[in-house]
């Protein structure tokens, strides 16, 4: 069969181009024959036309690429799907609120809103159909994953949960050696190398780019540190300087304005939810509406958090910490709906407009769990250099149920390649993450607070059943 990989990267562009051009095409046909002869104050000619068709693309584009509407191949494909749904549904929204300016009056929505449903209808059977004869195309990967010592498990769970993407056929110990590791690449596509010593990783690493052979590395955390690190070319040897410290003066001010001018709004459009939680909450079983909770913050400065109390009276009645688990019985009915909706964090925009939090950033922990996190992940320590965030890499990228190391991960690479453009897409891209279940789920039975250490023996006998 014809290997059409050199070729993935050009039809995933022509496929993103005909599903823009297309709904632009509707909107088009909508425009000219309704919103266009409503505008009275202004006579639209062609050049006027094309550029509002174009801004309605432009647009589209912009939000499909931030919620992974045209990531085909990348993610599931109903995923993909209610992305592009939820591209549409804002694009349209901001369309409604421009063609509204020009008009100098509220529009009527109706033809915006069966524009936008023959929209979502166009872009399902258009998107299956493309799936459909991509997954027929690229086959997933046939995978050797490369483990050490430490487990593998919980990687081999991840990878076999897009199966359709990555198929991991068989696993090799690196302790037999990088000539044994060689020999057994010889039979695969594509190597995963897993978390093993660096010296037997820049062995495997080399080897495979020597052979052509792809690579995919599960970083440690100095990779991440280094991620955004300057490039230096002073001297005829290349540095890679890692500053000690993290956001400079203006990116701190630059955070700050950005916070608040986005909290004020937030607060007064969220303010009907909020009451309406607060009421439910408080007749369910008369306690306290809001759940007050020490968490750290940067510098591990100490601070009150604010939630919506989604758990019954006293759940921590013996005083020690515990994470949420999945099916927890201290979750009330209430409480089920508001953290599955994400309205139990929205009192902490009060948090925000205090400044003890921010938009965007690591999520607080508590002390004395952060102190157990310490115990296992020494840089643990490390995600509070900079300000508590209300959502972040972790939870945008993450679960709720994400191991500590992982989410660890996950916010040291946001502090290490820290912008202001981060902050905006994270705060976007949080939108996405209320319509997924697997965001608001609770830990397994079987975690404790730090992260749980399993063999990867048994995981290489699965392997091998396949």
């Amino acid at each position: 069969m014809k290997n059409y990989d050199p070729y993935k990267k050009t039809i995933l562009f022509i496929v993103s181009l005909i599903s823009i051009l297309l709904m632009t095409a509707v909107f088009a046909y909508v425009w000219y024959n309704y919103y266009f002869e409503t505008m009275y104050r202004f006579k639209f000619y062609r050049k006027g036309n094309y550029m509002l068709i174009a801004l309605y693309a432009v647009i589209l584009l912009f939000f499909s690429s931030m919620y992974g509407g045209l990531k085909i191949g990348q993610l599931r494909k109903v995923e993909v799907v209610l992305s592009q749904f939820l591209s549409l549904f804002i694009t349209n929204v901001v369309t409604y609120a421009i063609i509204s300016l020009l008009a100098f009056r509220l529009v009527n929505p109706a033809v915006l809103i069966i524009m936008m449903l023959v929209e979502m209808v166009i872009s399902s059977i258009f998107n299956y159909i493309v799936i459909y004869f991509y997954n027929s195309i690229f086959q997933p990967w046939k995978i050797l994953l490369v483990y050490g010592s430490r487990p593998a498990e919980g990687l081999v769970h991840k990878v076999e949960t897009r199966r359709d993407k990555y198929a991991i056929y068989d696993a090799i110990n690196v302790n037999e050696g990088i000539k044994a590791v060689a020999a057994k690449m010889k039979d695969f596509q594509a190597v995963i190398i897993g978390d093993i010593s660096a010296v037997e990783r820049n062995d495997v690493l080399k080897y495979c780019y020597a052979n052509g052979i792809r690579a995919y590395v599960v970083p440690k955390i100095s990779d991440i540190l280094l991620m955004g690190s300057d490039r230096i070319h002073i001297f005829d040897t290349p540095f890679m300087l890692s500053k000690g410290y993290t956001l400079s003066f203006d990116q701190l001010l630059a955070k700050r304005i950005l916070d608040l001018l986005l909290v004020i709004p937030a607060l007064i459009i969220a303010s009907p939810v909020m009451l309406l939680a607060a009421a439910a909450i408080k007749l369910y079983d008369k306690g306290p509406i809001l759940y007050k909770q020490i968490r750290l913050t940067k510098d591990d400065r100490e601070f009150k958090i604010y939630k919506f109390r989604s758990m019954i009276v006293n759940a921590e009645g013996d005083g020690l910490a515990k994470l949420a688990k999945e099916n927890d019985d201290r979750i009330t009915p209430v409480g089920h709906f508001i953290r599955a909706a994400r309205i139990d964090e929205l009192p902490q925009l009060f948090n925000i407009l205090k400044g003890d939090m921010s938009f965007a950033g690591p999520r607080p922990e508590r002390p004395e769990i952060a102190r157990e996190y310490c115990k296992e992940i020494p840089e643990f320590c490390f995600r509070t250099k900079v300000k508590a965030g209300l959502t972040g890499y972790a939870q945008v990228y993450g679960k709720y149920n994400t191991t500590p190391y992982d989410k660890l991960k996950l916010d040291l690479f946001y502090i290490s390649n820290y912008s202001l453009w981060t902050d905006i897409k994270l705060i976007l891209m949080t939108i996405k993450i209320i319509f997924k279940k697997e965001a608001t789920e609770g830990v397994d039975d079987g975690w404790t607070a730090a992260a749980k250490e399993t063999g990867a023996e048994e995981m290489v006998k699965d392997i091998a059943e396949k």
